[in-house]
């Protein structure tokens, strides 16, 4: 039978389920385990292909022409055909240091082809433009929208309006690269994340935040010693949850691997997601499908804290003997003294109060002599489902006599959540000298991190544009002054086929498996991902493996100009259906 649809050439989540169905109750489990397997994969694709994007800050048709700026943007920004305008109040009276902002974008497909290459962050000060280095990631298409994050750091005085343009639509760009502190070494969730504060070591097992380790004078490692629970222990131990009964308890630390992640890298922040069901200590005669968690480390490029944001969902109605949703351990007894918040958001020392211990929005530790601190800021603690949770985790300087421990118990025991019952936490971990003025840094930090700065459609001041700005947005190569026309390549690059999809007659280009295209003089450097990790080996595609009869190097030896081609694999962000041109999913089937 030709496979001439999309269905045609693959199974739908309904179809893999009867047939796990019927593997299940013929007793083939080794099937079953199989078709278990494809139906992941299956929701996998849908959530690439399907999953509604944040709605972005500025509806696409408030974009404006870049032809319609002043002459001297215009001229600054040579290169660039269209822009919108986005404003950032401050509203709570405060200066601020560089945060990060974060906001969903979005173009026309037929204006854009990758927001990753094109999208430019410029604030506009005085009359004057300047780029501002930003990081684009999550970048999806539906329909003729084509939609990402961008993120950036902003800084500025109190109650000060910021005006920034974000430009879009230049075929000629190319990925910035951008120069920070951050640096991220490793592979999947098995990271190494580090900036000028701190180094943060991830589980090589569960991605759980294992070791960090300060930059200050003699380099204090926070650490969990010992054999853990006979898994690998770290300082972060959070989520997890005692079943009824008190039989066991279910850890996310307990995972051999995650079950399920993402990972963003990039110059301004690196994110680790993983999500799923925490396991049983004996895993898996106990595999219950009851609560689901996610949880997200951010680490950023320049500042002495980081993020991590957790969802705890009930999948199914059930009973908790207890559940946390926070709890730090710090072997070898570290710090000398206790740090908390109440809810008047005032830093305090010593043991909280006991009328408050249930209302804390902060914890931490600190030494008096060496002035290492750390402290969690709790941003977020609600829940959907539950009249209020408890704001717990009073920090306690002997845990066991091996060191430092917070525990918060967001609910009392034997709890019963109700199905669809979610609970949510946003929290900030800072690592800032302490006592010095450290609490006022605190403060005012939460004070900030409560209060973002307030993003909006905006219009730019063009009253006082220059007559001549100098410098210009472009790089070399990205303005129309390639030495070798970049149109010319990407159509040569159009000739060069995936001959696995026999009959498809797809090139790397639709597919979107070129990432980045450069000139250097007379060497063209392009950058490509593999589909998926089944298929490591780029020769396949750059010099023809496998019996590919089109090349990438080949065929772009053959454009005027080139000398030398360079073809760099690259595996971030990883490849998915998003990627796809609208000529590769007509002929993948993807639209019929």
């Amino acid at each position: 039978m030709a496979e001439n649809r999309y269905w045609d050439r693959t199974d739908s989540f309904d179809e893999k389920l009867r047939l796990l169905e019927a593997a299940y109750k013929r007793k083939d489990y080794r099937l079953a385990r199989a078709i278990a397997h494809s139906i992941r994969n299956t929701a996998a694709q849908a959530l690439s292909d399907e999953e509604p994007p944040p709605r972005p800050l500025v509806p696409v048709s408030s974009a404006q022409p870049a032809a319609s700026l002043p002459a001297a943007w215009q001229q600054w920004a040579r290169g660039w055909r269209h822009c919108y305008a986005v404003t950032l109040d401050e509203t709570i009276g405060r200066n601020r240091p560089p945060e990060p902002v974060e906001i969903t974008v979005a173009a026309p497909v037929a204006q854009c082809a990758s927001l990753a290459r094109e999208l430019r962050v410029v604030r506009v000060t005085g009359g004057l433009l300047k780029e501002v280095p930003s990081q684009v990631f999550h970048e999806v298409v539906r329909g003729d929208t084509r939609s990402a994050q961008v993120l950036f750091m902003a800084s500025g005085a109190a109650h000060q309006r910021l005006t920034y343009l974000l430009f879009y639509g230049n075929p000629d760009a190319e990925l910035p690269l951008y120069s920070t502190d951050l640096e991220t070494r490793g592979e999947g969730f098995a990271l190494d994340i580090e900036n000028d504060f701190f180094r943060a070591r991830l589980s090589r097992q569960m991605g759980q935040l294992e070791r960090l380790t300060f930059k200050r004078e003699h380099g204090l490692e926070l650490f969990a010693g010992g054999e853990g629970h006979g898994e690998p222990p770290g300082i972060d131990w959070a989520h997890d949850y005692v079943t009824a009964g008190n039989i066991q308890k279910m850890r996310i630390t307990l995972w051999d691997s995650c079950p399920d992640y993402e990972v963003v890298r990039g110059p301004l922040c690196t994110s680790i997601r993983r999500w799923g069901f925490p396991y049983s200590p004996i895993h898996p005669v106990f595999s219950p499908s009851r609560v689901h968690v996610d949880v997200e480390y951010r680490f950023y490029a320049g500042l002495p804290w980081f993020h991590k944001m957790g969802r705890m969902t009930a999948v199914k109605t059930v009973e908790a003997d207890a559940l946390r949703d926070d709890e730090w351990v710090f072997s070898g007894q570290s710090f000398s003294d206790m740090l908390w918040m109440g809810p008047d958001g005032k830093m305090r020392t010593g043991t909280p109060d006991a009328k408050l211990a249930d209302d804390l929005w902060a914890v931490g530790f600190f030494h008096k002599e060496s002035k290492d601190s750390f402290a969690a800021l709790f941003l977020e603690h609600r829940a959907d489902g539950l009249p209020r949770l408890r704001h717990s985790g009073s920090p306690q300087m002997f845990y066991k006599w091996h060191g430092h421990v917070w525990s918060r118990y967001p609910l009392p025991p034997k709890h019963v959540l109700a199905e669809g019952t979610v609970l949510h936490q946003k929290n900030a971990y800072a690592a800032i000298p302490y006592p010095e003025d450290g609490a006022v840094q605190l403060e005012t930090l939460r004070h900030r991190l409560m209060n973002p700065y307030a993003a909006a459609a905006g219009e730019p001041d063009r009253s006082n544009a220059p007559a001549q700005q100098q410098g210009r947005l472009a790089r070399p190569g990205e303005a129309g002054d390639s030495p070798i026309s970049k149109s010319a390549l990407w159509d040569a690059l159009r000739l060069c086929k995936d001959e696995q999809l026999y009959r498809s007659d797809v090139s790397v280009v639709d597919l979107g498996l070129v990432y980045d295209l450069r000139v250097r003089g007379d060497v063209v450097h392009v950058s490509m991902a593999m589909p998926h990790r089944g298929r490591p080996l780029i020769g396949y595609f750059s010099f023809g493996s496998g019996g590919n009869s089109m090349p990438v190097r080949q065929t772009l030896m053959k454009v005027p100009g080139v000398r030398h081609v360079v073809v760099e694999q690259t595996w971030e962000p990883g490849w998915n259906s998003n990627r796809l041109t609208a000529e590769g999913r007509r002929k993948l089937g993807l639209d019929a």
